[in-house]
């Protein structure tokens, strides 16, 4: 008698052992063991956020994840929208200007980047800070006297920074067509070119390895653009996504007087066919290691999770990252309606 009664739990057990042991086959074969996360040059302030996200998901959680570096965003954000790369680190308004495609999205007639409408949206970081560099001997004071100078752009290999040059000079009422342009692929080139004497006027993040390594070369400090109500409007009508910051007298590396930059969002990005489990676990492992990022790179301590989920995005968030927000507490309505009119111009 007594074997009778047991055979059902009997039953029950190895049913759900079974059932256990596919779910767990099921999310092993979901869940990979190394993922990629393309980036900036070494030098870049992007590379070095980058690493730092690299190695907080491979110490928090079983997948690792190694760096790819590209010259520029230009050149992986196709990359991403294929899945040949899992992850990137991109801005706002360069995937607004990828998601939305030429047809749809034009800033100054020019949206140089190929239709990307697999990219979803992982997490909102930091904002990104980026400033007009001269060397530390130059006689200009202010945006106002750059008309005339060298100043690098065109960037084929990094469009966000033409679109960065382009704010900047904006902030004081001028236009690529005020300055002398001296072509240059990307930021770490632009750098080069002022440090060699064949620009007046460069484009960088603020602290960022290359202003380090320019500044131990010749001497550099960043030049202020106008953060006056005028000059904040003018960059707003520039470039939608940029705003500016006005940052203190040595609050930064090279900010050796009070100086005005633009600042845009930083995302991070992936395709929306990476499975649900694999994107949970990638932001599980940032969102609880999320203390040990300002030890990377200053730009860290505004990556923060209050910032990761909001309704104020240019693309649309992955249902995996969804579904994580709502699991921590953090997705609120008008998020879901900004997720619905995004997801209506790129289904």
């Amino acid at each position: 008698m007594s074997g009778h009664r047991t055979l059902p739990g009997i039953t029950l057990i190895i049913a759900l052992a079974f059932t256990l042991a596919w779910g767990n086959g099921v999310w092993a074969q979901q869940m990979p063991k190394a993922v990629t996360l393309a980036t900036m040059t070494p030098g870049t302030s992007f590379y070095a956020l980058a690493g730092g996200l690299a190695k907080v998901v491979s110490e928090g959680s079983p997948i690792q994840m190694s760096i790819q570096p590209h010259t520029g965003s230009t050149t992986f954000i196709p990359l991403v929208n294929s899945g040949e790369v899992d992850f990137g680190m991109n801005n706002a308004v360069d995937m607004a200007l990828a998601s939305h495609g030429p047809q749809r999205l034009q800033v100054a007639g020019r949206n140089p980047f190929p239709h990307a409408p697999n990219i979803r949206l992982l997490m909102r970081g930091t904002p990104f800070v980026v400033a007009l560099l001269v060397k530390k001997d130059s006689p200009l004071k202010s945006v106002h006297d750059v008309k005339g100078k060298r100043v690098t752009g065109e960037y084929p290999a990094l469009q966000a920074a033409w679109f960065q040059v382009f704010a900047l000079l904006a902030s004081g009422a001028l236009t690529w067509s005020d300055v002398r342009v001296v072509p240059v692929p990307g930021a770490n080139e632009g750098v080069d070119a002022l440090v060699q004497g064949r620009a007046d006027v460069a484009m960088f993040s603020l602290n960022g390895a290359k202003v380090r390594e320019a500044d131990a070369a010749v001497g550099v400090r960043h030049l202020t653009a106008d953060c006056s109500p005028e000059g904040e409007k003018r960059v707003r009508q520039a470039v939608p996504g940029y705003y500016t910051r006005m940052f203190r007298a040595g609050t930064a590396l090279a900010v050796v007087e009070d100086t005005c930059t633009v600042s845009y969002d930083l995302y991070l990005t992936t395709n929306k066919g990476l499975p649900d489990p694999v994107v949970a676990t990638v932001l599980k492992a940032i969102w609880e290691g999320i203390d040990k990022l300002p030890a990377f790179h200053p730009f860290f301590k505004e990556w923060t999770r209050d910032r990761a989920a909001s309704a104020e995005v240019t693309i649309p968030y992955h249902p995996g990252a969804i579904k994580f927000y709502k699991d921590v507490g953090v997705w609120k309505p008008e998020m879901d309606q900004t997720q619905q009119r995004l997801l209506a111009l790129n289904p």
